[in-house]
């Protein structure tokens, strides 16, 4: 496998290093969508985890259960065909490196099986005084011993082929989603309030952070390139309320677990988030003073998503664990190579942003009540705020890599004339959880992969552009929320 970049190298010594993989044969069952799912309650402790265990394997599994694909391929195809990516081609590769790989673990327990035959035969000589007999014997099992180790060279070859094909296959949409092209094409599920009206022409964000000394546009380029922002006074002020507005409301109304996980994370985090090898050329890389030979090993975090869906990374849980809620912040650092609009003033769209996350890990039977509720979450922060906004349920070809099912929430930004996204909340089914090889214990004794949801709630700075321009006085101010005045202390930023 060619690799052009890095991250590409990083992602192949990952795959290289990968143990056989261990197909779990149980059907995936896709539970229906229950709108208006009831309010779950995490039952993880809310004053610790549970212990690390200790060394713990570096192994992603295969994201889609080959039993799936082998047993209902046209249903596969068909499912993914609805992305419009073409990736439903690349089944047919899936199930011939798939038969290969059983064909040659076949072969290997019947080499095996005739090894033990023989050597019981050369016991059977050697009580019979049958040396020669016996020693040709050993011989043979040792070229019974040399053939195994053979083919189980080319099994973890045809493995890691396999397994660089179904990385690079996205989630299997959920039923329930609209088949589309495009975000033209995603279904608008709700509004909530009204747009505000003005007795102005309202400003944009632009406008008011440069007139009120909220944010250096200028200086913040200076420090780091287009794409970066300089928070000043008001501005800075305004980012750290909002940030810990919304990790009291989802902690204590919504009652998430808080954790602070680190900023920077192992290749192995991005490719189980599945931000890689998806989104290689997104992420910014890091290296280790002047070794370059680290480069490529560690990430900035794109989304706390990464470090807090991996918490549990290779874990065996218990079932009464679940359901698992936590809520984290972190900076977002995204290179988006090529994005449109990247280097242009504002804050629309930027190379570092924050957000606060929501995680959670639960049953598959609760997955989609569970989305519902984590959508229901993110809005409160909007109906908090008194902000306008509107929920879609993204058809197939507008959904995330990752995702079975998704709504995006987008807030009315009047200074922009534009609605924005600042919430996208995902089921991602078992998909990631494959990919970490996070598994919990029925009280059956049964292992299964959990569901894995993620949610913006919500996402910085595109909360801050709706705020203030929906708030912008005819003065020049900025009037405050009620429910943001505690962490801010005033009840508008002054005009200047």
């Amino acid at each position: 496998m060619a690799c052009t970049s890095p991250a590409e190298y990083a992602i192949a010594c990952h795959c290289a290093a990968l143990e056989p993989a261990r197909t779990v044969d149980g059907q995936r069952a896709i539970p229906a969508t229950k709108p208006g799912g009831a309010e779950m309650r995490p039952s993880v402790s809310v004053s610790s985890l549970p212990p690390c265990p200790i060394e713990a394997r570096t192994y992603n599994a295969a994201m889609l259960d080959v039993k799936m694909i082998r047993d209902k391929p046209d249903l596969v195809r068909q499912r993914l065909a609805t992305r419009g990516a073409g990736d439903e081609t690349k089944i047919d590769e899936v199930l011939s490196l798939d038969e290969k790989r059983r064909s040659l673990l076949s072969e290997v327990e019947s080499l095996k099986a005739q090894r033990n035959r023989v050597s019981k035969e050369i016991g059977a000589l050697m009580g019979q005084k049958k040396v020669a007999e016996a020693e040709a014997k050993k011989t043979e099992t040792r070229q019974i011993g040399d053939k195994i180790t053979e083919l189980d060279r080319t099994v973890q070859d045809v493995e890691r082929a396999r397994d660089h094909v179904m990385l690079r296959l996205p989630n299997i949409p959920h039923s329930s989603v609209a088949v589309g092209n495009s975000a033209a094409d995603n279904p608008i599920v709700r509004h909530w309030s009204e747009q505000p009206s003005f007795a102005f022409t309202p400003k944009s964000h632009i406008e008011l952070c440069e007139k009120l000394g909220m944010i250096d546009f200028a200086r913040g380029t200076k420090l780091s390139g287009s794409g970066f922002l300089l928070y000043t006074n008001w501005g800075a002020r305004l980012e750290r309320a909002l940030i810990h507005f919304l990790l009291d409301l989802h902690t204590g109304t919504h009652r998430y677990v808080e954790v602070s996980p680190p900023f920077i994370v192992k290749s192995e985090c991005m490719v189980g988030a599945g931000q890689f090898p998806k989104s290689v050329d997104q992420a910014y890389a890091v290296q280790e003073g002047e070794d370059t030979s680290t480069l490529g090993k560690l990430y900035l975090v794109p989304t706390a998503e990464t470090p807090v869906a991996n918490i549990h990374r290779e874990e065996i849980l218990k079932e009464n664990q679940l359901p698992i809620y936590y809520c984290a912040y972190s900076p977002c650092f995204r290179a988006e190579a090529g994005a449109a609009g990247v280097g242009t003033r504002g804050m629309i769209r930027v190379h570092q942003f924050d957000k606060v996350e929501l995680i959670k890990i639960v049953q598959p039977e609760t997955g989609y009540d569970e989305l519902e509720s984590m959508v229901g979450h993110a809005e409160t922060v909007l109906q908090r705020m008194g902000l306008h906004y509107r929920v879609l349920q993204l058809c197939t070809g507008d959904m995330g890599f990752t995702s079975a099912k998704t709504y995006d929430i987008e807030v009315w930004a009047p200074g922009q004339g534009q609605y924005l996204e600042v919430s996208s909340c995902s089921n991602c089914e078992d998909f990631q959880a494959r990919r970490m090889n996070l598994r919990y214990k029925t009280e059956a004794g049964e292992n299964r992969f959990p569901h894995i949801l993620n949610g913006s709630g919500t996402a910085l700075a595109r909360l801050f552009v709706a705020l203030i321009e929906t708030f912008q006085q005819p003065d020049g101010s900025i009037a405050i929320p009620t429910a943001l005045q505690p962490y801010l202390k005033v009840d508008r930023i002054p005009a200047g």
